[in-house]
């Protein structure tokens, strides 16, 4: 039999930190049913027992206020978990309490994690743990610094014994006042002759404080009876029943602290306040969020190159050899079957995983920037911006989520309030150039712009962020005239240094995730697109029919002439992004199979020994050219303030042309410029997003909103490719 365990929690208290520790890398990542907030669950085995642990969302209380309070209070109620760890800051105890008091109210077997003992140490803050433990009525208090597992094993044995157990510590009786205390009594009476299925104390305050989630829950009568309750409450003491009860918690967690958290001085300045003086300014906080991003596009373009150059080799020689050959001991050689194989599958899918070392290096830097905790600062200081814009300053979050996925970031629009916020904020992530566009500007630049590859990116996303700045201003001045912004709050998490193991899973589960549409959505896409380009249209012979007469060759051809006030008006150019609207990444796949024709151009055959040092010494040298890409972004940072030049490391001394370009590379420079490539990649940017984006906006705001925006995005690309070209003409480019 498996227990149950849950991990609950405030925002930024370290919840997810432990859960990582706890489970490692045996995770589950989904969607609770029915909602598209993320669920984690992960499997571990304590003293010969099978505990699942599920970590859910982080929460501040458990009002019906947000999708994440609901699904924390239902699991709770509903899956009837075996124990709950409540996660709290130990260096911002009174407010994590709050929500321990509720989880009291609940009669849940309870376990106390008191994380980030460290930190509030370091801010001269000492807990009387001993002490705390008693008054909460004897819940076990462990402290820990989940980020280096400290506590972790004594942590396993208080929860693993409290689902044993089941031990459930009384709530602590708080006084809510004569006039609450009197309409609780009959309020809970009536709910234990109806039976219902909750803790009826529990409930009856819930139902006070105007919960609507319980209303619609319990019957006509007792909700009629609460909403009474409520009003006889307010014209007795003047004040809302929910305010009351509030008031008591906060009285309650005041006894509690007192005498049991003691603080050397209350002007204590942390090593955090300091740093925000300059990370969080005003001014200077802005300069310094755009200099970081520049380094990161330059780490993610330039550093991740060698790599992807020799996994680019690796497929286009070793593995379209080994492929080609094992057809040929088979007699399949010449065959559509080694067409569809090596032009299809190796191609197109090899095409597309040659860039997991472009993804791992944005992924990387994600991670460490969110596990030191900036991210909520780059937030904070762009939240005057917002502000002009007429958006709520949380709308930056969805939007820097679109750095990564556009998917997650219109999911990520459910934090705002204000419906009109989350439409408008949902339209500009389709402009935050997602990971899977990375790919495309990754093989353009280093065609077309060598080691200036990590400024065109940057470019790119500066333009992105342009075009949305626009877009929004448009928005706000037209479709909702009159809208005005709610003030931001936000929490600033103490700074961290990164935590190796935190860092290596955020990177392992998302590039899993990359690796996983590579195997599925990529993989079928990059089929039908053999299958088209092989069908003939004007007679010929399945696959081996040319690109241009084939079925996929002739719609694209239609569809090309649009683009040629933009400068790409081929059906090649046409047809990679029509691929693109499945996926992103699809566009790498589908280039990779009409501008290189691999059975065509087999790799000559060689012994496997050759073929295996050719792949260890060109991953040595790869690695070295990382290396030396990692050290060579500290002067190219530099370099960009006129009058300064730092000279660049040069360890392998390799000539500038050494012949390691991949074939579609040179491929894409005998069909673009550096003009047309340019227009090319800003309409990528700013075109339609991928299918799953779309089929999220049509779910969260309808047909009508995506269509919208599907039309504008389109049109806007087209615009935008145009007058790069055009003016590029003008100037003589």
């Amino acid at each position: 039999m498996t227990v149950t365990i849950c991990l609950a929690g405030n925002p930024n208290a370290g919840k997810s930190t432990i859960f990582n520790a706890l489970t490692g890398a045996r995770q589950h990542v989904g969607n609770w049913p029915g909602k598209t907030v993320e669920k984690k669950e992960g499997r571990i085995r304590l003293d010969g027992q099978d505990i699942a642990i599920v970590d859910l969302p982080g929460t501040y209380s458990l009002s019906a206020f947000s999708a994440e309070e609901i699904i924390t209070r239902d699991f709770i109620l509903d899956a009837q978990p075996d124990a709950v760890v409540a996660v709290v800051d130990a260096a911002n105890l009174e407010r994590n309490l709050y929500l321990v008091l509720q989880l009291l109210e609940m009669h849940v077997p309870l376990v106390v994690a008191l994380n980030m003992s460290d930190v509030a140490e370091s801010r001269a803050i000492r807990i009387d743990r001993a002490l705390l433990a008693e008054r909460l009525g004897g819940v076990p208090v462990i402290p820990m610094v989940g980020s280096r597992a400290l506590g972790l094993d004594a942590l396993k044995a208080a929860m693993l014994q409290a689902a044993r157990q089941r031990v459930i510590v009384p709530p602590l009786c708080l006084d809510f006042g004569a006039a609450v205390e009197r309409e609780l009594t009959t309020l809970q009476s009536l709910i234990e002759r109806e039976a219902a299925p909750y803790p009826a104390r529990w409930l009856a305050i819930k139902l006070l404080e105007a919960d609507d989630d319980l209303l619609a829950k319990v019957s006509p009568a007792v909700a009629q009876a609460a909403r009474e309750a409520a009003g006889r409450i307010s014209a007795a003491t003047g004040e809302d029943a929910d305010t009351l009860i509030a008031d008591a918690r906060y009285t309650c967690i005041g006894e509690l602290v007192r005498g049991a958290v003691s603080r050397a001085s209350a002007d204590t300045i942390t090593t955090s306040d300091k740093l925000d003086r300059v990370l969080a300014h005003r001014t200077w906080g802005v300069v310094i969020f755009l200099l970081l991003m520049w380094v990161v596009f330059q780490f993610t373009a330039n550093v991740s190159a060698p790599l992807l150059d020799w996994i680019d080799g690796v497929f286009s020689g070793p593995v379209t050899r080994w492929t080609t050959a094992v057809l040929g001991a088979l007699g399949l050689s010449g065959t559509w079957l080694e067409s569809l194989l090596v032009d299809g599958v190796i191609a197109g899918v090899g095409g597309v995983l040659v860039f997991v070392p472009v993804l791992f290096s944005l992924y990387f830097a994600i991670a460490v920037l969110e596990d030191s905790g900036y991210m909520a600062r780059a937030a904070f200081v762009m939240d005057r911006f917002m502000q002009k814009l007429g958006l709520h300053g949380k709308s930056f979050l969805p939007m820097l989520v679109g750095f990564g996925c556009t998917v997650p970031a219109v999911y990520a629009t459910r934090t705002l309030e204000n419906p009109e916020d989350r439409k408008i904020t949902a339209f500009l992530t389709t402009f935050m150039s997602c990971g899977a566009r990375l790919p495309v500007y990754v093989i353009f630049g280093s065609a077309f712009f060598g080691a200036a590859a990590g400024n065109l990116v940057f470019a790119l996303y500066a333009i992105g962020i342009g075009m949305a700045v626009l877009t929004s201003l448009l928005l706000t001045r037209l479709v909702f005239k009159g809208k005005t912004a709610a003030p931001f709050v936000i929490e600033l998490p103490p700074y961290r240094v990164p935590q190796p193991r935190s860092v290596g899973l955020y990177i392992w589960g998302h590039t899993a995730e990359f690796l996983r549409r590579a195997g599925t959505v990529i993989l079928a896409a990059s089929v039908v697109i053999w299958f088209l380009l092989a069908i003939p249209v004007n007679g010929g012979q399945f696959a081996r029919v040319s690109a241009g007469n084939s079925l996929f060759g002739t719609i694209s051809r239609v569809i090309a002439p649009v683009f040629a006030p933009a400068g790409f008006g081929d059906w090649e150019a046409a047809s990679s992004l029509m691929a693109g609207f499945v996926s992103k990444e699809t566009i790498i796949s589908a280039m990779s199979q009409i501008y290189t024709n691999a059975s065509d151009d087999l790799p000559e055959p060689q012994p496997l020994v050759d073929d295996a040092r050719d792949i260890a010494v060109g991953f040595g040298q790869a690695v070295v050219l990382t290396a030396q890409e990692i050290v060579n972004i500290v002067p190219r940072t530099v370099n960009i303030i006129p009058g300064i030049h730092m000279p660049e490391a040069d360890f392998l001394h390799l000539p500038e042309d050494d012949g390691s370009d991949s074939t579609l590379e040179t491929a894409l420079r005998s069909a673009f410029t550096p003009l047309t490539a340019l227009a090319f990649n800003v309409f990528v940017l700013l075109y339609v997003p991928c299918l799953a984006a779309v089929a999220a906006m049509r779910q969260e705001f309808g047909t009508r909103w995506m269509g919208l925006q599907m039309a504008y995005t389109l049109g806007v690309a087209w615009l935008g490719a145009v007058i790069v070209f055009q003016v590029g003409r003008l100037f003589g480019l």
